[in-house]
């Protein structure tokens, strides 16, 4: 999907472990703007304009609160004023964790569409490169496809190299829910391919809400491709720390709570996206019930213990993956801990084969893939492990319970 997941430059990392100590003096100087940064400009200007903001002669409650708190609030509102304040903040309404998600697609659309008029603007801007001016035009381009009927955004930014989450199904009625959360060099660019489709988001998702289909007809499922986190860009000093993952982490976790109903939700973790599901596992809520990764470099931590999590917590990797051949330790802030395929780490290992290397366990007809459906519609007992003992199952029922709170 990315430099990262698609060349391995093993060189690199050894050289980034080496200077740990480097890395780590930068991480408290020049890094530490960085992480304080909660919401660039054009949605911080949103949000600040919802601040200032009132409803039927009443303050609008503080952005940051509660996903349940804001939930009442919608909910106290008429139909007519949900939509006037999507129309009004477009990507405060359509980035609030606790707004109902119909109106969170609605408010997105509504934000899709002013971006793509900044971005005709650019392209049309005679002060703009021509390398400027075709980066604008591709921007342009993906935010047109995202504003397609049907097509469901839960959440969108437009700064920098771009965020966004889309969903595959009804949020609202599942009784099952996947979250795919992929690695680096995922942006807005890059949330869709046409080449290659099962390495971005866009593609693991339709791929494995598909599967998801065959693997239980009647099973109500709903997929989000969340690429609402800021990914680290190419196999460099971002991609060996978790600076990106800690902010990725936070943000999955208030999107999860943001969530409707009380349907039991599956996490599934590609190449540094591991690190984040690993870093968010402690503080996500108890109806998270798996967190599967694929292709990880670890989760910053020695074993699953570690991760204080009550969901199942399952790991494979393809034969073929190179990432097997990077460094599986933590030095001075770099490198994400043990290999959480190895036997001492304590995962549920399970089969990968035919995964087509690091970029392809979303491939359809592969076990990656059947595996993680069957996770996603809670057939724990279909899935097949790694091992011939069997292992990965053990102690498990054969369908776990819909609605686990």
């Amino acid at each position: 999907m990315t430099s990262f997941d698609t060349s391995p430059q093993l060189n690199l990392w050894r050289a980034l472990l080496a200077l740990a100590v480097v890395f780590v003096m930068l991480a408290t100087t020049g890094w530490t703007a960085l992480r304080h940064q909660r919401h660039p400009a054009p949605l911080q200007a949103s949000i600040a304009a919802w601040e200032d903001g009132r409803v039927a002669g009443k303050r609008l409650p503080d952005p940051e609160s509660a996903p349940l708190r804001l939930a009442r609030f919608f909910a106290s509102l008429t139909e007519g004023q949900r939509v006037r304040l999507a129309h009004r903040y477009p990507l405060a309404v359509g980035n609030m964790n606790g707004a109902p998600v119909e109106l969170r697609y609605r408010a997105n659309r509504i934000a899709l569409a002013e971006a793509r008029e900044v971005e005709l603007r650019r392209l049309h801007d005679s002060r703009l490169t021509s390398s400027g001016q075709q980066q604008a035009a591709r921007r342009m381009d993906r935010m047109e496809a995202l504003m397609r009927p049907g097509r469901h955004i839960l959440a969108f930014d437009p700064a920098g190299s771009g965020r966004v989450a889309e969903v595959f199904g009804d949020l609202r009625r599942a009784e099952r829910v996947s979250v795919v959360v992929p690695g680096v060099d995922t942006d807005l660019l890059t949330f869709q391919r046409s080449r290659r489709a099962h390495s971005a988001p866009v593609g693991m998702a339709t791929s494995l809400y598909a599967a998801q289909r065959a693997a239980d007809p009647a099973a109500r499922t709903a997929v989000i491709a969340w690429a609402d986190y800021t990914a680290p860009s190419g196999l460099g000093m971002d991609a060996a720390t978790a600076m990106r993952a800690e902010d990725g982490a936070a943000r999955l976790d208030a999107m999860v709570r943001g969530l409707p109903g009380v349907a039991p939700v599956s996490l599934f973790c590609h190449s540094y996206g591991s690190v984040v599901c690993g870093l968010a596992a402690h503080r996500v809520p108890e109806r998270v019930s798996d967190i599967a990764v694929a292709g990880s470099p670890g989760m910053r931590v020695e074993n699953t213990a570690q991760l204080h999590t009550t969901a199942r917590v399952w790991a494979m990797r393809d034969a073929d993956d190179w990432i097997q051949d990077v460094p599986y330790l933590e030095l001075g802030g770099l490198g994400h801990g043990a290999d959480p395929v190895a036997d001492g780490f304590g995962a549920r290992v399970l089969s990968a084969r035919e995964a087509r290397g690091h970029a392809g366990y979303f491939v359809p007809g592969t076990d990656s893939l059947r595996n993680f459906a069957e996770i996603g519609v809670g057939a724990y007992r279909a899935v097949s492990c790694a091992h011939q003992d069997d292992a990965c199952r053990a102690g498990l029922s054969g369908t776990a319970p819909t609605g686990r709170a």
